[in-house]
């Protein structure tokens, strides 16, 4: 007969996991198997992907900011073969791209994959496909006005070559897009503080006369939550992950749990942390109440 977890230990199990803990650290706290915990891991992630993919439609967001963090899997990049390097995508230097609203906090879409040309295309579509965009009636001209766009979303990301075109093949003309470029100095070891010198705004579509708006800030800063809430993304430690499922699975895991349950904190003006914010499913609308991780779990079809 299957040993099958009851709805509580399996709740008990994936908290701890998106609460920064490992599979074998969780492990030792509830005693469950951690290859029992990586399929309870696989199974979960999965529903909480078909749920953002579900719910995440119709949205009307502001100011999109985009970056990429980066892990790996099984081994670094360096260390992969010749023939590894050519034949696989699923181990080496892996990166979770998504994009995080700079209003309501909402991450709407993300994807893990390798830093390419192709997957800054994906993004770019999937974010699109989720957006509210103007019928074709609403955005023609009328009596004999000059034609025009209204643009749906202010789109910010680092200088990687490929979103320009990522961006115009998604958007078209809906949306306003800029980079921005921080130069640093004093990064005389790795992973060491380094100081930030400068930054190059550069307006690409629609955004002339207001480069200062754009600003990656933001989901910068939700990278250290990240780094945070999954001990896989915990720089120098053994916390990685050896498979690609796995990884994914996690990240979608954790996507659902920032969206719907995390609560960030309004920043007052001499900079520190002040009282708790909604929820980012709140603050797009989503959802009218809070949610917990039991309500996700419900949420996502657990059982």
């Amino acid at each position: 007969m299957a040993n099958i977890l009851s709805r509580e230990r399996q709740i008990s199990v994936l908290n701890h996991l998106v609460e920064g803990n490992t599979l074998r650290s969780t492990s030792r706290l509830t005693g469950v198997h951690r290859t029992t915990i990586q399929n309870l891991l696989i199974s979960f992630g999965s529903r909480c992907a078909e749920l953002m993919d579900r719910e995440m439609r119709g949205l009307t967001l502001r100011h999109v900011e985009i970056d990429e963090i980066w892990t790996f899997v099984a081994k670094k990049q360096a260390r992969l073969t010749t023939d590894e390097r050519a034949e696989s995508y699923s181990s080496g230097d892996i990166y979770i791209w998504y994009g995080i609203d700079q209003d309501t906090k909402l991450a709407p879409s993300f994807l893990v994959g390798k830093r390419s040309g192709d997957n800054a295309r994906r993004l770019m579509m999937d974010l699109a496909s989720r957006l509210v965009f103007p019928n074709q009636h609403a955005s023609d001209a009328h009596a004999f006005a000059q034609g025009g766009y209204k643009p749906v979303v202010q789109i910010s990301t680092d200088g990687f070559a490929p979103y320009p075109e990522a961006v115009d093949l998604a958007f078209g003309p809906h949306a306003k897009f800029g980079t921005i470029v921080k130069d640093y100095r004093n990064a005389t070891m790795p992973y060491t503080p380094s100081e930030i010198v400068g930054t190059k705004r550069r307006a690409v579509y629609g955004m002339e006369g207001q480069e200062s708006t754009i600003c990656t800030s933001h989901v910068e800063r939700a990278n250290l939550t990240m780094r945070t809430l999954l001990k896989r993304f915990t720089r120098l430690s053994l916390g990685f992950s050896k498979k690609l499922e796995n990884l994914e699975a996690a990240c979608a895991m954790y996507f659902a749990f920032y969206n719907y349950v995390w609560r960030s904190r309004h920043t007052d003006d001499s900079g520190k942390s002040g009282k708790l914010r909604p929820t980012p499913a709140m603050m797009a609308g989503l959802t009218d109440r809070l949610w917990s991780f039991r309500d996700l779990f419900d949420a996502a079809g657990g059982r």
